[in-house]
């Protein structure tokens, strides 16, 4: 006899058929596009961190998207100036958008980084070897931006610091 027609084989077969259905969770409301039903939210709260943003953007959409994570962990954290902190270094095509040539060009957004730091708790540091790089000279970079000589240094040092570091 062989193994598929084995009484064995064919029981053990229907068996773990019926285990894989019964495994299978029914869920109400369930449908073809969604075959798991709808996900649940999570109330959890999380407490202020100290956090650095490794800045690596090619694009101001980017820039906008990690302004808008900020800002959002920044809302998460109530803005708590005491308990959090968050650092932006920037080092990637980005840096040239926080000069006075390209003022005009991004100036909404420019505003918009600025307007993040007045509450004292989120701060940006450019690279300098990276800004070097790009023939941009300190004179030419805004105020409310503060400039270390590496960025990848600096990131190992806040994390020294016990920063947590966000991609």
């Amino acid at each position: 006899m062989n193994r598929k027609n084995c009484p064995v084989t064919r029981l053990l077969l229907i068996l773990l058929a019926a285990v894989s259905l019964l495994a299978t969770p029914l869920v109400a409301g369930a449908d073809d596009n969604l075959p798991w039903g709808s996900a649940e939210k999570m109330d959890r709260p999380y407490e202020p961190r100290k956090v650095v943003y490794d800045v690596y953007t090619s694009s101001p959409r980017e820039l906008e998207m990690v302004l808008d994570r900020v800002s959002m962990l920044n809302n998460v954290y109530e803005a708590d100036p005491f308990e959090s902190h968050i650092v932006m270094v920037l080092h990637g095509q980005e840096v040239p958008y926080f000069t006075r040539d390209e003022f005009d060009e991004h100036e909404e957004l420019m505003r918009r980084a600025r307007s993040l730091t007045q509450a004292g708790n989120i701060e940006f540091r450019m690279c300098e070897a990276s800004a070097r790089l790009r023939g941009i000279e300190l004179e030419d970079i805004h105020g409310f931006v503060n400039v270390v000589p590496m960025a990848d240094a600096e990131i190992i040092e806040l994390q020294h610091e016990g920063y947590l570091l966000m991609q």
